[in-house]
């Protein structure tokens, strides 16, 4: 396939606009940053196995220390298959993000087709609230792409 059958194939996954490899969302002052790669050398596109790596920047803009409790996944893949992923924490961790901090890590989300994409929230909680109610922060969508792209994309 060429480039321009990736990008129709993305345009039909998000018809309203053309994703980049990369998200910024700002929720009640807590900003996710997402970046993906793909990951060549542990992908095996002759097994239908395509490797995306994604990077993620939680800033806390808020006045409050916020802690993440969960996380949920939407990865949809270039034929439109939609798989939900929820699960506590990120990479075995509930980080306490305080005022003006930042939290970092990194993932990894294989596919069976060349591209797709994710978006999704976190369910975060203000820690010095007691009793407080949850809240969700979003997680923009982002593509995952063989083809990747440069632009404006800053983690």
């Amino acid at each position: 396939m060429d480039a321009a059958s990736y990008r129709d194939e993305l345009n039909n996954i998000a018809p309203h606009s053309l994703l980049k490899c990369c998200s910024d969302a700002t929720t009640l002052g807590i900003r996710v940053q997402v970046r993906s790669v793909y990951i060549e050398g542990r992908s095996q596109p002759s097994k239908g196995l395509y490797f995306f790596a994604y990077r993620i920047r939680i800033t806390n803009n808020s006045d409050h220390p916020v802690q993440l409790l969960r996380r949920h996944w939407i990865i949809t893949d270039a034929n439109g298959r939609t798989e939900n992923v929820w699960g506590i924490g990120v990479v075995g961790e509930q980080p306490l993000i305080l005022p003006g901090n930042s939290f970092e890590y990194s993932s990894a989300c294989p596919l069976n087709t060349p591209n797709g994409r994710m978006e999704g929230d976190y369910e975060m909680i203000h820690f010095e609230r007691v009793g407080s109610r949850s809240f969700n922060v979003a997680i923009a969508p982002f593509s995952l792409s063989l083809l990747g792209d440069d632009e404006g994309c800053v983690i």
